[in-house]
C-alpha cells in the first residue's frame, strides 16, 4: 500500500508541475497586460511595477522586459543591471542576434515570436527559448518561455 501511495504522489507531483508550466498564451497575456499598464501609467512607472515581485508582472519564470527600437534595454523585470544598456548585438550561444530580430519583427509586423537559445537561470543550462514581442509606440515589450530540449 505504501508503494501505491508513493506512486500516486509522484504522479500528482508531475501533473502539478506540468500544469504550472507557462504556455504561449500566458506569455502573450503577460505582454498585453504590460502594454496596457504602460499605456495607462506611462513607461517609467510601469517599469517600476514590472520589477516589483508583487506587481503581477513576474510570474514564476515569466517576466517582462522593454527595449527601445534601437536595442537599448529600458527595463528588465528581473535583471535591472541591464537597464539602460545597449543590447542590440546581444547574441545566443549560436551567434543569433535575437534582439535585432525582435526589433525587425516588431517594426515590420508589430508582434510575433522569436526563437533562440539562452541560459535558464533555474536549471543553469542553455535551453531553447521563445519570446513574444509586441511594439508599443517606440518600445518593444516582451516576455519569453523556456522550451524542453
Amino acid at each position: 500500500m505504501n508503494k501505491s501511495i508513493l506512486a500516486a504522489l509522484f504522479l500528482l507531483a508531475g501533473v502539478n508541475a506540468h500544469a504550472q508550466a507557462p504556455t504561449d498564451d500566458d506569455v502573450v497575456k503577460l505582454v498585453k497586460k504590460a502594454i496596457a499598464q504602460a499605456k495607462q501609467s506611462g513607461m517609467e512607472p510601469a517599469c517600476r511595477q514590472f520589477a516589483d515581485p508583487t506587481g503581477g508582472f513576474i510570474q514564476g519564470e515569466l517576466y517582462v522586459y522593454v527595449h527601445d527600437l534601437n536595442g537599448k534595454m529600458i527595463c528588465h523585470a528581473t535583471n535591472p543591471k541591464l537597464n539602460g544598456k545597449d543590447m542590440i548585438d546581444m547574441h545566443d550561444v549560436e551567434g543569433k542576434k535575437f534582439n535585432r530580430e525582435m526589433i525587425e519583427l516588431a517594426k515590420s509586423k508589430g508582434n510575433g515570436w522569436i526563437n533562440y537559445k539562452f541560459l535558464n537561470p533555474a536549471t543553469k543550462t542553455i535551453m531553447p527559448k521563445s519570446s513574444y514581442v509586441e511594439r508599443m509606440d517606440g518600445y518593444i515589450v516582451g516576455a519569453g518561455v523556456y522550451r524542453a530540449k
